[in-house]
């Protein structure tokens, strides 16, 4: 169907096809790509990854041998760590915004808005 004789096709021929139907297939230098489930990690660090764009949708494709790391190992304990440090109720966006506002510290304007529930104008009327 896609060509004459035995074997394959020419790769620059079916590049060529897949332009002519709408797909575009694009090399993306990637240094690391890692997929995380619930239990562990695959870190690929050699990985040949390729974007095909057809018709609006993005499909990736990673080739390579993945290391295969817990959750709990590495990168992952940090991050998580780092996101239940931030994550008690208050975001810091607001504790910035709280303490740009009074010119008071940030740990003063995180007190104020735990005290406060989170309220932005309770807090900022508290610390002025």
């Amino acid at each position: 169907m896609f060509g004459g004789g035995g074997g394959g096709l020419d790769p620059s021929k079916m590049k060529q096809m897949m332009k002519q139907m709408g797909i575009d297939i694009e090399e993306i230098d990637a240094e690391e790509v890692v997929i995380r489930t619930a239990d562990e990690e695959l870190v690929f660090t050699d990985a040949e990854v390729q974007l095909m764009n057809a018709q609006g949708q993005q499909t990736y494709q990673v080739v390579g041998s993945p290391e295969t790391r817990d959750r709990g190992e590495g990168s992952a304990s940090a991050v998580e760590a780092g996101e239940d440090d931030a994550d008690e109720g208050i975001p810091q966006d607001d504790v910035e915004l709280v303490a740009m506002r009074t010119g008071v510290p940030e740990d003063e304007a995180r007190e104020a808005l735990e005290a406060t529930d989170g309220d932005l104008a309770a807090a900022v009327e508290r610390l002025e």
